[in-house]
């Protein structure tokens, strides 16, 4: 049972053997690397970089499941990458729009 699903994997159009596999299995390393920064400081975040993020995780989100075959791992990647971009973009918003500093150096 385990075997033949494991070929099953092997031999998928999407598998392993192919560059379908490979570029969003290394695309991950952009979601590992948003989230390490979400310990960076938010006046640190840029906005274009997240944008730009967050548009290429949901276009592509669309894509994968509009190809055939479907490409779950471009799928997942790209869901996970709109994620981590819209997390940041909302810590940026945050800070800039809504902090505490600034309202009260505003009423001073």
């Amino acid at each position: 049972m385990a075997a033949s699903k494991l070929q099953a994997f092997w031999n998928h159009p999407a598998g392993p053997k192919t560059i379908h596999f490979w570029a969003p299995t290394f695309k991950w390393v952009i979601s590992i690397a948003n989230v390490a920064d979400f310990s960076k400081p938010p006046e640190k975040i840029s906005y274009p970089q997240q944008i730009a993020v967050t548009c290429t995780g949901l276009i592509w989100s669309r894509y994968s499941m509009v190809i055939i075959p479907k490409n779950w791992n471009l799928f997942s990647v790209n869901v996970a990458m709109a994620g981590t971009g819209l997390y940041q973009l909302t810590r940026k918003i945050k800070h800039d729009y809504f902090s505490e500093t600034e309202a009260a150096v505003a009423k001073e």
